[in-house]
């Protein structure tokens, strides 16, 4: 829920169902077989994000052949998500295509990049190992309804720095300050590399473990607590009327408006 004041807009932190959240376990290799067809339709669809895409591409072999996990396709989706014009309206959309499968099938036309996203953090984590970062997260105009104890998410690709000083620099309405152990640096492969970006995804969940107000400031400190997803390889299920969407084995799912920092 969120409600309107004079100056600021209060919004409720909970775990943000409405958000698409998809980990894509089991499906990692099916759903790669798809991005040919799936990018060209949605670049179609958003010659925006397609000019956005080739300036990333463009920018990324401009720094040369770094030493990495990530594809080339990977690589280039963090450095499109890290331009601001991307990230605002990609993570306004991934907020609510978790409404109903049918909403994220016919009205969420950044799947590719969702999925891309999602599988980069998975493969660096991967490379890298298991490892938590303590971050921050500055947002202007946003007060927060927050309970110590309860379990939420972002529900959204949410952009946070290692540096508080950084982070204030987006907002100091609300400062989060946030152990996340499903985020990653990606610094090496954003647009803003200064930022010295952690990226958590929508999925992560969280502890509010403590809530403090100065005036109209607040600071709210949040506790990785593990994942949790409606979704699990949807993009490769059948629909109610039998259609396939995509090819591969289904698996069983598991199962807010944050302005501020990137995509405000």
């Amino acid at each position: 829920m969120t409600v309107a004041t004079v100056t600021t807009t209060v919004v409720a932190l909970d775990m943000a169902l409405d958000s698409f959240d998809d980990q894509y376990r089991g499906c990692r290799h099916a759903m790669t077989q798809l991005l040919p067809a799936l990018e060209h339709s949605e670049f179609q669809k958003n010659p925006q994000l397609a000019r956005l895409w080739v300036e990333a591409a463009v920018r990324w072999q401009r720094r040369g052949p770094p030493v990495t996990p990530l594809s080339p396709a990977q690589a280039i989706a963090l450095m499109t998500y890290t331009t601001k014009d991307v990230s605002k309206e990609f993570n306004a959309a991934v907020r609510v295509a978790g409404r109903s499968r049918r909403e994220y099938r016919h009205n969420f036309h950044l799947k590719a990049l969702h999925f891309l996203l999602t599988d980069a953090l998975a493969t660096l984590r991967d490379a890298r190992g298991p490892r938590c970062h303590h971050v921050f997260r500055g947002v202007r105009g946003l007060r927060f309804q927050a309970r110590p104890g309860d379990t939420v998410r972002f529900g959204r690709f949410t952009s946070t720095s290692l540096r508080k000083e950084i982070a204030q620099q987006f907002g100091t309405d609300t400062v989060f300050q946030v152990r996340t152990c499903q985020g990653v640096d990606i610094r090496e492969f954003s647009s803003s590399p200064g930022e010295e970006e952690v990226l958590i995804p929508p999925f992560e969940t969280f502890r509010i473990t403590g809530v403090s107000h100065e005036g109209d400031r607040a600071q709210i400190q949040l506790r990785s607590t593990g994942t949790f997803s409606k979704y699990s390889c949807e993009w490769l299920r059948r629909d109610i009327t039998g259609t396939t969407w995509g090819t591969g084995t289904p698996t069983v799912g598991t199962g807010t408006a944050m302005r501020g920092h990137r995509g405000q």
